[in-house]
């Protein structure tokens, strides 16, 4: 399992992170001109991003929204989390319960900031600063322990940020989806998704870039196969796996991607109801 070093606490403003740059893309204000600079030469080649991150975030609230009221799930565990922006798991949830209990995780430091000032008020929500392939650190973490009762159904988020972590054999994103996947009360859900193309100078140039450009924290753009192996033994919803945006969507003229050099690509499994 991973082990690594303290976590820093300490925000570098010269770095861009992964955070920080869906923040600006999404139009947030809580990003630094090194994040704005990495969008301008991200999007030079893949012009599509900013739409993208909009439809993620759409298929996010969808997907949270539909769990909640279809399916009475009232616990949330939001890996890699990212910047507090409107409409978040918590809100969306609690909207329809507001009872419902939502646990966010995040390395980066400016969200453990943002993110515990804004549920300063809110005991029924908490945010962790770790790393998201520490999954014993997460789930025995004392907020956790308080907030989720992992003998009943619980919906853990794994939205577009499998990309960030690097193939591993103990704490890449397969480890992590079945590490999770083993904790979990049959009718639970994972809700997975990832950068994926099907073009090889598209995976390899937004691989390097972006592992350049954050100092080594990232993983890789993948292959829609390889975001299918991560939900393996669970039931997927339909219409199972798809470019998010045409998960469910709301209308029929749902925002589309102009350009589909690379595509956020995922959907929702459900731990079986009989193991």
């Amino acid at each position: 399992m991973h082990s690594d070093k303290q976590l820093s606490t300490e925000i570098d403003a010269n770095v861009p992170t992964a955070a920080r740059m869906y923040d600006y893309y999404l139009g947030g204000k809580d990003n630094y001109a090194a994040d704005r600079a990495a969008c301008e030469e991200l999007d030079k080649v893949v012009p599509s991003t900013r739409r993208l991150a909009l439809n993620n975030r759409r298929f996010l609230q969808r997907v949270v929204r539909t769990l909640s009221e279809e399916y009475g799930i009232r616990q949330y565990l939001d890996h890699g989390s990212g910047l507090p922006t409107q409409d978040n798991v918590h809100q969306v949830a609690q909207r329809i319960d507001p009872t419902t209990h939502v646990v966010y995780v995040d390395n980066d430091p400016m969200v453990l900031v943002h993110g515990r000032a804004l549920l300063e008020q809110d005991e029924r929500t908490a945010v962790i600063h770790a790393d998201m392939r520490e999954t014993d650190l997460i789930l025995d973490h004392p907020d956790t322990k308080r907030l989720i009762d992992f003998s009943q159904p619980v919906c853990v988020l794994f939205n577009s940020v499998f990309h960030c972590i690097p193939d591993s054999d103990t704490d890449g994103p397969l480890a992590v989806a079945r590490r999770i996947r083993e904790r979990l009360a049959p009718g639970s859900f994972m809700v997975m998704c990832q950068l994926v193309s099907e073009d090889p100078e598209v995976r390899d140039f937004v691989t390097n870039f972006m592992d350049q450009a954050t100092q080594g924290h990232w993983g890789r753009v993948r292959e829609e196969k390889d975001v299918a192996a991560y939900f393996e033994g669970l039931e997927i919803l339909e219409p199972g796996l798809v470019e998010v945006s045409t998960w469910r969507p709301d209308t029929e003229v749902a925002p589309r991607q102009l350009t589909h050099e690379w595509i956020e690509f995922g959907g929702v499994g459900r731990v079986p109801l009989e193991k």
